[in-house]
């Protein structure tokens, strides 16, 4: 690992009050380096006020930022802590990012598939957005897995085994940490630049060499629309590129949920189902789409016909399965319950959602079943919230699916009564029924690259 080198400021360079800052980017000027340089200082050392640091985000919000702007923002983020140096292995380095979403559990099923076909995979999981489940509070379900680990033994794990999946290290990209802390309190989360900036800062701090994005748009993401979805696989595309870093983004629906199951240990049931090349039909066409793009951006396979067998040859002869298994290991699970999943932790109780009428899933909010699954109790309130891995719920009915009256929608499993009872209004809000099947959606929208 390696400690950051941040080029000095120009000697001309003289700072400029804040004020200026705030008022160049509301009337819709660009910034330089070297005042972007001096933003992310001010931010790092709290040099800044807050409520100036606020006024500043939200001037970028509605302005933008250019992709210039947008690259020396990732870059300054970036090396505004330790890089954790990956130089020393010498297979490919390619991480895969998603925005987030409700019952996607590719992240558990690509990096083992990513392992076996020889790429290293240096996950890192920040924070997820809007009672999204992130990867590590799903791997949490496995008893004495640990996500927390200094950056050496992080590059260590890399280099021993090929993958890792642990907890974002406030030693990486601090000065995101504070201004993404800070873009939660002011609403201005979806700024593209600020997002294309704090996600690319932080993966490529990560030792990334590579990104394959997953940019999801619809009611179960903070991206509703479909062009601004668009626009940001655009950017991060755009701005990783121009870091001479390999880049390509899927955009993906996500006005239902993914698979047939929200929860943890339900989430990982199903995941272990795809690393045998079984479980659902959605989660399946994901997992081969954004394995693709990895082993086509690592160089791993050529052809779109070679990587498309590379993705199901790994999935169906055992080898990603091993590969999580190596994973887990690594990281102190117990892999019994990888060769056992009746052993993780079943909730006591099990009730169908039943249909209100006879008729065709029209839509679903995935958001609104994500909040329930929130307050059955695999979401945390506070960060000091003890997570219940067994609630969720699974059998998911999906768009364009006929029911009749009293047909279960999905199966809810929990342990309070009165948890499920906050939970229900969730979710009998989330279907929406109607007498004629509606089209389906593409799972997969657009392909950036």
């Amino acid at each position: 690992m390696s400690s950051s080198k941040r080029p000095i400021p120009s000697r001309r360079f003289v700072k400029p009050s804040f004020t200026y800052l705030i008022e160049k980017k509301r009337d819709g000027a660009e910034f330089t380096q070297d005042e972007i340089r001096f933003i992310v200082d001010s931010t790092l050392d709290g040099e800044m006020p807050q409520h100036q640091l606020s006024a500043l985000a939200m001037a970028i919000y509605f302005s933008g930022m250019s992709a210039q702007e947008t690259a020396q923002l990732t870059e300054e983020l970036m090396l505004s802590g330790e890089v954790v140096d990956l130089s020393g292995i010498a297979k490919p380095k390619i991480d895969k990012y998603s925005t987030g979403g409700v019952g996607d559990k590719t992240a558990l099923v690509l990096v083992p598939f990513a392992m076996a076909a020889g790429v290293v995979v240096p996950m890192m999981c920040g924070v997820e957005h809007d009672y999204i489940i992130n990867t590590l509070d799903k791997l949490g379900a496995i008893p004495g897995f640990k996500g927390d680990f200094s950056n050496d033994h992080f590059a260590s794990q890399l280099s021993k085994i090929g993958g890792a999946i642990v907890s974002q290290n406030p030693d990486l990209a601090p000065a995101d940490a504070k201004l993404y802390a800070l873009r939660k309190e002011t609403g201005t989360i979806p700024s593209l630049p600020l997002i294309t900036g704090s996600v690319l800062s932080r993966k490529l701090a990560a030792g990334a060499e590579g990104l394959v994005i997953d940019v999801k748009w619809g009611n179960g993401s903070f991206i509703r629309d479909l062009e601004q979805a668009k626009q940001l696989a655009r950017s991060m595309t755009r701005v990783g590129r121009s870091m001479k870093r390999r880049c390509v983004a899927l955009v993906t629906d996500m006005n239902q949920p993914l698979g047939d199951t929200v929860g943890t240990s339900l989430e990982l049931k199903e995941a272990i189902q795809l690393l045998k090349g079984e479980g659902p039909e959605d989660m399946k066409e994901l997992v081969l789409k954004l394995g693709m793009e990895i082993v086509r951006l690592a160089g791993v396979a050529g052809s779109t016909l070679s990587a498309k067998q590379t993705v199901q040859r790994h999935l169906t002869d055992g080898s990603a399965l091993a590969k999580f298994k190596d994973l887990v290991k690594a990281q102190g699970g117990d892999v019994s319950y990888i060769d056992h999943p009746e052993k993780f932790a079943q909730a006591r109780h099990i009730r169908k959602l039943p249909a209100p009428k006879r008729g065709y899933v029209h839509t679903i909010s995935a958001a609104m079943i994500a909040r329930g699954v929130h307050i059955l109790g695999a979401g945390r309130e506070n960060p000091d919230d003890k997570l219940d891995y067994s609630v969720g719920v699974s059998e998911v009915k999906k768009v364009g699916t006929q029911v009749k009256q009293g047909e279960p929608l999905m199966m809810i499993h929990y342990n309070d009564e009165a948890k499920l009872e906050q939970a229900l209004e969730y979710f009998k809000n989330a279907y929406r029924l109607a007498p004629k099947r509606p089209t389906a959606p593409p799972l997969v929208v657009e392909r950036v690259a």
